[in-house]
C-alpha cells in the first residue's frame, strides 16, 4: 500500500519510519527544505523524498495522506486533496493504528507541556512502563518504532487532533480552552475549541476524561457536545500551593510554583488516581517532578540581572502568567507571529510592570501599537542575540 507524508518535520520524519516499517510504500514531499540530518535518515532507509515544493498529481495518485501538523489547511496542495477527497489524516491517527496500549492524551491553550510531563513522571515514579511523546519530545509515531510502553502520555495540539478519525484516549485531559492560533482557524474561536474538543469526540463510557471545572468554554462545550466518557471536574485550587492525598488528610508538597501549575498538578493526579496510581508514588512523583526548559525558565544572574526563559509562553495566557511571576523591572522581550491576539488583556499586567518592551518577531506592528503610552521604551530588533544584548545593555542591578 502506498502513503504520502506531506511535511518532514519530527511528525513527518516519524511516519514515515514507521509506515516503512510495517510493509508501506513511502513517499515523502515538503514545500520546503529538509533538515540535512532527516535527509540522511530517509536515505538510509530508501525512503523517496521531495523538497522546495509539491508534486501534486504524484500525491493526487497515492491516495492515502498523512498530514504534519505544522502544514496548514490553507495551503495549495492541502485544498486540492481535500478537493479531490483524497484520505488526510494526521500523524497522530497513523500511529494509532499500530499501538494497542493505554493512551493518555493531554492538551490546553495552556499547561499542556507542564502537565504531560508530570503525568509522565508520575507514572514513572510508580515503576509503570510508560513513554511521553507527541507535541513534546519524540512523535507519536516515532516513539512507537523505539517502544512497546504499557502506557503512551501524549501532548496534543489542536493541529494535532484535527485530523484525527478514530483515536481514543483511555483517559483525556482537557486543560483550558483560551484564543491562541486564530489564524490557522480562519480567526474563528469557536472553530479552535471544537478543534480542543476532539480529544474526547471517540471516548467510551469505559474511558475518562478530565477537565478543568472552572472553564466557561469547556463546561459550555459539555453542554453542547456532550461526551460518553466519565467525566472527573477539578475545580482550581486558588488557595493553596499543595495537592490534598486521597483521603484529605494530608498535603502533598509541589516543585510547581504558581496557581496556574497547581491546577496543572491537580489535573493529573486526577488522571493518575483514575488509572490506579498510588498515592505513594503521587506524592513522591510531586515533590521531584522538575518542569521542562523553557518554561519560567530561570537561566541565571549577572551583575544582579535576572535572566527568565519563558519563551513557551506562545499566547496571551501563558504571557499573563510569566508577567504575573515578574513584580516589577522587567526588561520583556515578546513577539513572534501575531495569531490574532488581543493584546489589551495583558494592559494591566504590563503597566507599572514592564520598563522596557524588546519587540522580536515577523510583524511588530500590532504589539508596538498596543504597548505605546504604557511601556516607556520600545525596541524593534531582528534577532534574539540581538534582543538580549540590547536588553542586558539597559539592564540594572535588579532587573529582570
Amino acid at each position: 500500500m502506498k502513503v504520502g507524508i506531506v511535511g518532514a518535520g519530527e511528525s513527518g520524519i516519524g511516519a514515515a519510519l514507521l509506515a516503512k516499517s510495517r510493509g508501506y510504500e513511502v513517499f515523502v514531499s515538503d514545500f520546503g527544505q529538509i533538515k540535512e540530518e532527516d535527509k540522511e535518515i530517509l536515505k538510509k532507509y530508501n525512503i523517496p523524498f521531495e523538497e522546495g515544493g509539491h508534486s501534486f498529481e504524484k500525491l493526487f495518485q497515492i491516495g492515502f495522506i498523512v498530514k504534519s501538523p505544522g502544514v496548514p489547511e490553507k495551503a495549495a496542495l492541502v485544498k486540492q486533496l481535500r478537493e479531490r477527497d483524497v484520505k488526510i489524516i494526521s500523524e497522530i491517527e497513523f500511529g494509532y493504528k499500530f499501538y494497542d496500549n493505554k493512551i493518555i492524551a493531554i492538551t490546553g491553550s495552556n499547561g499542556k507541556t507542564t502537565t504531560s510531563g508530570l503525568f509522565y513522571h508520575l507514572l514513572k515514579t510508580a515503576n509503570w512502563n510508560v513513554e511521553l511523546a507527541g507535541n513534546i519530545g519524540d512523535s507519536f509515531c516515532k516513539k512507537i518504532l523505539d517502544t512497546n510502553a504499557d502506557y503512551m502520555v501524549l501532548e496534543l495540539s489542536s493541529f494535532q487532533l484535527d485530523d484525527i478519525k478514530e483515536f481514543k484516549a483511555d483517559v483525556a485531559l482537557l486543560i483550558n480552552i483560551t484564543p491562541d492560533h486564530l489564524d490557522r482557524y480562519n480567526y474563528n474561536f469557536e472553530n479552535y475549541a471544537n478543534a480542543k474538543w476532539r480529544i474526547t469526540e471517540n471516548q467510551s463510557s469505559e474511558d475518562v476524561f478530565v477537565i478543568n471545572a472552572d472553564d466557561e468554554i469547556i463546561q459550555r462545550k459539555l453542554d453542547e457536545k456532550g461526551t460518553k466518557a466519565n467525566v472527573i471536574g477539578v475545580k482550581p485550587n486558588t488557595i493553596k500551593d499543595t495537592i490534598s492525598s486521597k483521603d484529605g488528610n494530608e498535603e502533598y508538597e509541589l516543585t510547581l510554583k504558581g496557581s496556574h501549575n497547581v491546577l496543572n498538578a491537580q489535573l493529573a493526579v486526577a488522571g493518575a488516581r483514575a488509572l490506579g496510581v498510588s498515592e505513594s508514588a503521587i506524592k513522591k512523583g510531586l515533590s521531584s517532578f522538575k518542569n521542562v526548559a523553557h518554561r519560567l525558565e530561570h537561566v541565571a544572574r549577572i551583575n544582579g540581572v535576572d535572566f527568565i526563559n519563558d519563551s513557551k509562553a506562545t499566547n496571551i495566557d501563558a504571557s499573563f502568567f510569566g508577567l504575573t511571576s515578574v513584580k516589577e523591572n522587567l526588561i520583556w522581550i515578546a513577539g513572534g507571529t501575531d495569531k490574532g491576539n488581543d493584546y489589551s488583556t495583558l494592559e494591566g499586567e504590563v503597566r507599572g510592570r514592564v520598563k522596557h518592551l524588546i519587540c522580536l518577531g515577523v510583524d511588530n506592528e500590532k504589539l508596538i501599537k498596543s504597548f505605546s503610552g504604557i511601556i516607556g521604551k520600545i525596541d524593534e530588533v531582528h534577532s534574539a542575540e540581538e534582543a538580549v544584548n540590547l536588553a542586558f545593555k539597559n539592564a540594572e542591578r535588579g532587573d529582570t
